[in-house]
C-alpha cells in the first residue's frame, strides 16, 4: 500500500504510518500520501459511473477521524493499496453470487458463480454475514468484530472471521480458497508493478486534486483520512466502500487525467 502524508515537498521512504501533518512520503510497497508533502502555496475526462458518494455501514458506526494537527496546520494522509484481503473478499463474493454492495461493480476475469441449491433464506443469511466480514475487511478498527476471529484454513492470512456468527459464509468460501488467494496475489502484484514502474505519479495526482481544491476554496485542505483500494472492477469509476475508504478501477486509476477528475469530488467532500 502506498501511503502520502502532507512538510517542504519531497519524498522519503518509510512505513505505513498516519501520523504527522504537511512532509512527503512514500511507503516501500504501500504509498501513503500527506499534506506534509504539499509546497506552501499552492481536470477533465468522464468516468463511466456516476460520482461517488459517501456511504457509511448499515450497521456499525465508524470510529470519528479527528484530524491530527501538527504546528496548528491541518493534515490530510491517503494511502493507497489493492490490498490482497480486500480482493479476497470480491472475489468469494462474486463466485457466491453475493449481490452487495450492489453499486460495486463485479471484478473483471472472475468465474460466474456456482449453481447452488440454497435457499432464499440461507442465502440471505450468506449475504448477511459476508457484509459483516466485508465491513471487517475494509476498515478493520472502524468495525471491531464482538467476537474472537479465527484464520480460515487455505487462505493464508487474508480470511479471518468471527469464531461465532458466520458458520455459513465458512462453509461455502472453503472450496474457493486457491483461486481466490491466486486471483488476489496476481492482481496485486499488477498493481506493485504498475506502482513501481511510475515512481511520484501517484504522489502528484493527489497533491494536484488537493491543490486545485485549496486554490478553489481559498483555504487550506481541512485534516483528513482517505484510504484509496486500486481494484480490477469491470467499470471505471469511484464508489465509496467504506467510511474512509474508496474503491478505484485499475484502468482508471492509470488514467492521469480522468483520474484527477474523478477523485476531485471525493477531497472535495473530505477537505
Amino acid at each position: 500500500m502506498e501511503e502520502v502524508r502532507a512538510r517542504a515537498p519531497g519524498l522519503t521512504t518509510g512505513g505505513d504510518s498516519a501520523t504527522g501533518g504537511r512532509t512527503g512520503r512514500l511507503a516501500s510497497s504501500r504509498p501513503e500520501f500527506s499534506s506534509r508533502d504539499l509546497p506552501r502555496r499552492a481536470h477533465p475526462a468522464t468516468r463511466d459511473a456516476p460520482p461517488a458518494r459517501r456511504k457509511t455501514h448499515p450497521y456499525v458506526t465508524p470510529a470519528p477521524y479527528n484530524g491530527a494537527m501538527t504546528g496548528g496546520q491541518p493534515e490530510w494522509v491517503i494511502r493507497e493499496d489493492a490490498a490482497q484481503s480486500v480482493l479476497v473478499a470480491l472475489y468469494l463474493r462474486q463466485v457466491l453470487g453475493i449481490r452487495s454492495p450492489d453499486e460495486l461493480p463485479a471484478l473483471r476475469r472472475v468465474p460466474p458463480p456456482w449453481v447452488d441449491e440454497r435457499t432464499d433464506a440461507a442465502h440471505a443469511q450468506l449475504e448477511r454475514e459476508w457484509r459483516e466480514y466485508w465491513a471487517m475487511t475494509v476498515e478493520p478498527q472502524a468495525h471491531p468484530s464482538p467476537v474472537p476471529l479465527e484464520l480460515i484454513d487455505g487462505f493464508e492470512t487474508l480470511v479471518t472471521l468471527p469464531v461465532d456468527g458466520s458458520e455459513t459464509l465458512r462453509a461455502a468460501i472453503g472450496a474457493h480458497a486457491d483461486d481466490a488467494v491466486d486471483f488476489a496475489r496476481l492482481a496485486n502484484d499488477r498493481y506493485t508493478r504498475e506502482t513501481t514502474a511510475r515512481p511520484g505519479v501517484s504522489y502528484r495526482a493527489y497533491a494536484s486534486a488537493i491543490a486545485a481544491h485549496e486554490r478553489a476554496v481559498g483555504r487550506r485542505a481541512h485534516s483528513f483520512e482517505l484510504n484509496v483500494q486500486v481494484l480490477p472492477l469491470a467499470q471505471r469509476g469511484v464508489w465509496w466502500i467504506g467510511s474512509l475508504t474508496v474503491a478505484v478501477t485499475d484502468g482508471l486509476r492509470g488514467d492521469v487525467a480522468a483520474f484527477d477528475t474523478a477523485i476531485h469530488p471525493i477531497i472535495a467532500e473530505l477537505a
